[in-house]
């Protein structure tokens, strides 16, 4: 294999293996809040998990599905902040399961050039490798809000990494 693919596989196993990673803490997050904290906004400025989870949505089929597989984008952005319910807690994420299944295959059948080839989004200027990683980055920002509002609600420790020895030093 060449050095070129291998750094497109690392870069895209690593970015898969990210999203994986805050869909099982919003998993966590959600299996610990009844139905009813869901579409809970915390305030007035603030979103409900289940708008972030939209959000999330639509944010990964815009930069990670549709652009990089030059889809039309179809993406209702205020849509996502203006739905106050409609959807479960499992219906949630399944969708956020789906959308980020559906990416991850997205950037495993992308060939190297669309990778590297610049587009606009939103209108930034980004290349396929650029989209990777705001959409990790993003999934990964407003996880962390997810989570923060889970323990806001519930005054918990979200056991992310009960199981792991996170004081282990680098070798």
């Amino acid at each position: 294999m060449d050095k070129e693919r291998q750094l497109q596989e690392e870069l895209i196993w690593n970015a898969g293996y990210r999203m994986d990673e805050s869909l099982r803490m919003i998993t966590i997050c959600l299996d610990q809040l009844p139905e009813s904290d869901i579409w809970k906004k915390p305030n007035a400025s603030a979103n409900s998990i289940g708008n972030l989870i939209l959000h999330l949505c639509g944010n990964i089929t815009q930069y990670g599905i549709a652009s990089i597989q030059n889809l039309e984008d179809t993406r209702s952005r205020d849509e996502e902040f203006s739905v106050s319910s409609g959807f479960t807690k499992a219906e949630l994420i399944q969708k956020l399961s789906d959308t980020i299944d559906e990416a991850k295959r997205a950037f495993y059948e992308a060939p190297l050039e669309e990778l590297l080839r610049r587009r606009a989004v939103q209108g930034f200027q980004f290349s396929g490798v650029g989209n990777i990683i705001h959409v990790t980055e993003h999934l990964s920002y407003h996880t962390g809000q997810i989570a923060l509002w889970t323990k806001l609600l519930k005054d918990t420790d979200l056991g992310f990494y009960k199981n792991v020895d996170l004081n282990i030093k680098n070798e």
